[in-house]
């Protein structure tokens, strides 16, 4: 059931993989977002669109050795879906990070990020689910060409990039591609234009880059 187009996610809700029900991410996006449990999601913990969804791993997940790493490159292999790994990252876990890092970024190509749990990871899917509901709602209302313009604001690499960007972390890239919609527009925006969203430091750092 890994094929693309197989999972159709409805218009802000999140699919959850069936063994989350009752976890604390669970509960703590319940009443937050529209969260449906479904069996038969394969490798995938959450679909947050019809092109994108998460694999979490956890502490436990790291601590156990490999298995993991071939969930990953299973996940690859076998799907077109973007991809965003969740990766507990705890002082238990830490050591075991770097190697994590580049399997996920460097050889396969999919978006890193570290929480420190459950709840830290909650938080971060209702941020995205709200990045992605106010992204197609865009899309609805615009033309042709500015739909374009807007889908690649929901793409991975582009969201990696900006986050690549000193002083810019998971939700000023956020914040960013929300504001500016493209790594084009962002590079051509002023100083002050950034100031608004970021801050004056994190602005000229932004500039500089």
């Amino acid at each position: 059931a890994m094929t693309a187009g197989s999972i159709v996610v409805p218009y802000g809700h999140v699919i959850g993989n069936e063994k989350w029900r009752g976890s604390e991410i669970a509960q703590r996006l319940q009443g937050k977002i529209r969260l449906v449990f479904e069996d038969g999601l394969g490798l995938v913990d959450f679909h947050l669109s019809n092109r994108t969804c998460i694999l979490y791993i956890s502490e436990a997940d790291l601590v156990a050795g490999d298995e993991f790493k071939r969930r990953l490159v299973r996940f690859r292999n076998a799907s077109s879906l973007g991809g965003i790994v969740i990766v507990e990252k705890t002082q238990i876990s830490d050591q075991y990070f770097l190697a994590v890092q580049k399997l996920v970024v460097l050889e396969l190509g999919m978006v890193l990020l570290p929480v420190a749990n459950q709840g830290e990871a909650s938080q971060l899917i209702i941020q995205l689910v709200s990045f992605y509901v106010r992204e197609q709602s865009k899309d609805h209302n615009s033309n042709p060409f500015l739909r374009k313009q807007c889908s690649q604001l929901a793409e991975p690499s582009v969201f990696r990039t900006v986050q690549q960007i000193p002083g810019v972390g998971k939700t000023k890239a956020l914040l960013l591609l929300q504001q500016f919609g493209s790594i084009h527009r962002l590079c051509n925006a002023s100083v002050k234009e950034l100031e608004l969203v970021v801050g004056q430091t994190v602005a000229q750092q932004i500039y500089t880059f």
